[in-house]
């Protein structure tokens, strides 16, 4: 299991891709996986059997750079022989491109939007590399990767901390400070339907400063509170005390780890209907999914009504670790047994 050099598994705070990660491992590791994971650092929290670090220290602060995560992969494919291992499943970005190299078969899940420059780089990957998709939106994409798949992203949510009923806390907002997130929409809906609101956001990387205090800052009055860079125990607070998740995203989000997050505390979800949205966000049950921002304020005072019961049965029934890893054992089974046709598999999906 290859995470990118950035952040430990499981991340003390901001970090879904490390969040599935820890929850895939330890899932596979109790189905009878002997699993080791390669990372950055000197420790993790999961159940793999080994763990082997490329460098000392977690890379965050150089995360935006393309040296600290190659020079990762480099020094992962010195260390990894056919003789230790049946499967490599890579989370970085650019493993995929470099994964051609190894002399075992890898999985790449695509944690990101595969357009783009992204998307170049994924089409020129090796034919034996094997790309799963975290959601149906995701791959609709770019149909004509080398998909082998498409498993839904997972929480465990043993331990969890919940709501019972219906709280008259503030609206949350809980992401990177990005306009890909809508901060922006989030104020104006909230003030719209009378409601206050806490943005909790990711803001320590140079563009999200500068977003943060070209256009959201003058935006803030009395009817919004800020919390910057908050840890995992406070994420979680925060989340049992909202009345509700806002998500009025401006781009087509691959999954959103957070909107599970939510629906796991019993917090209902209202986000505008873009990306992954609807296969997460059960219309009615466990939130509200809007199709124009003007819609948004109505579904912030209905949101209330929501059973937080009905969210976190949701995320138990259909986003479970135990899902997740038997969607990855089919998959690397798959790939194992023919690498060099992964690109005929591609109709296949996995949930």
């Amino acid at each position: 299991m290859v995470v990118p050099p950035w952040l430990s598994v499981p991340p003390p705070g901001y970090g879904g891709l490390e969040q599935v990660v820890a929850g895939l491992v330890d899932a596979l590791t109790g189905h009878g996986h002997a699993v080791t994971l390669f990372g950055a650092g000197v420790e993790h929290g999961t159940a793999a059997g080994g763990f082997v670090s490329t460098v000392p220290e977690v890379q965050y602060e150089r995360l935006g750079e393309s040296l600290p995560e190659l020079a990762h992969l480099a020094r992962v494919n010195q260390m990894i022989t056919a003789a230790d291992f049946d499967v490599i499943h890579d989370h970085t970005t650019i493993g995929p491109l470099v994964a051609g190299r190894r002399a075992v078969p890898t999985v790449a899940t695509v944690h990101g939007n595969p357009v783009g420059e992204y998307g170049d780089v994924l089409g020129e990957v090796d034919q034996g590399v094997g790309l799963v998709a975290i959601s149906h939106a995701q791959r609709r994409l770019n149909p004509l990767l080398p998909w082998v798949g498409t498993v839904h992203n997972a929480l465990d949510i043993r331990g969890f901390p919940r709501k019972t009923a219906p709280g008259p806390g503030p609206v949350l907002w809980l992401a990177r400070f990005s306009p890909d997130k809508g901060p922006d929409f989030a104020i104006r809906a909230c003030r719209a339907a009378g409601v206050p609101l806490l943005l909790a956001g990711k803001c320590n990387e140079p563009a999200e400063r500068r977003y943060y205090e070209q256009v959201v800052e003058p935006l803030i009055g009395d009817d919004v509170r800020v919390v910057f860079n908050a840890g995992r125990a406070e994420t979680l607070r925060m989340l049992v005390d909202a009345r509700c998740l806002i998500m009025p995203i401006q781009w087509d989000e691959p999954f959103g780890m957070v909107m599970l997050e939510a629906m796991a505390t019993g917090t209902p979800v209202v986000a505008l209907d873009r990306g992954a949205v609807p296969e997460l966000v059960l219309p009615g049950v466990t939130g509200l999914v809007c199709e124009r921002p003007e819609d948004l304020p109505e579904a912030l005072r209905a949101a209330k009504k929501l059973d937080p019961e009905d969210c976190v049965a949701h995320v138990a029934e259909n986003f479970s670790t135990e899902r997740l890893a038997s969607g990855y054992e089919e998959v690397y089974r798959r790939v194992v047994a023919g690498r060099h046709d992964v690109r005929e598999s591609a109709g296949v999906a996995v949930r």
